[in-house]
């Protein structure tokens, strides 16, 4: 009679794998949930009252900006490059198809009407009045009114400013 159950345990091959899995399978669950309690503690929308999260305050200089370094910090810099550049092009663009014109002491200005602007416009970007705006907000264009419309206020005459 052969005495298996006193004898010690002998493990193939199969059972060594499988003994691998569970243990590695048991610290990547392991891994990941403390990352993701680390990641809770500077969430602010997380319940946890751990908080290590220092929210700034209306009137600090990081108020309702996202963390340094983080992927939303390099997403809004990506967003402020290429809508400069937008703002850039335009610019380019009305000095092509403007008109030079003499006023005040400035010297010459470049004018072009909405109008104008739009038909020519039209093929590079379908953003035009949002672009206007910015540059307007930047002081690289001038026009009058609020809002420019399409076919309304065709008329409108926009002035490059540098």
């Amino acid at each position: 009679m052969d005495d298996d159950n006193n004898s010690p345990a002998r493990f193939t091959d199969d059972t060594a794998v499988s003994i691998v899995s569970v243990k590695g399978l048991k610290d990547n669950w392991q891994k990941w949930s403390d990352n993701h309690q680390e990641h809770q503690k500077h969430n602010p929308f997380s319940h946890d009252s751990r908080s290590m999260a220092v929210v700034p305050q209306r009137g600090q200089d990081d108020y309702g900006r996202p963390l340094q370094g983080s992927l939303t910090a390099r997403r809004g810099e990506d967003a402020h490059t290429h809508i400069s550049r937008e703002v850039e092009e335009l610019c380019e663009v009305i000095q092509e198809i403007g008109e030079q014109r003499y006023k005040d002491i400035r010297g010459r200005v470049i004018t072009v009407t909405f109008g104008k602007l739009f038909e020519h416009y039209v093929t590079i970007s379908n953003k035009l009045v949002g672009i206007l705006l910015r540059a307007r907000k930047q002081k690289l264009v001038d026009f009058e009114g609020e809002m420019l419309w399409q076919g309304k206020d065709d008329d409108a005459v926009i002035t490059l400013l540098q």
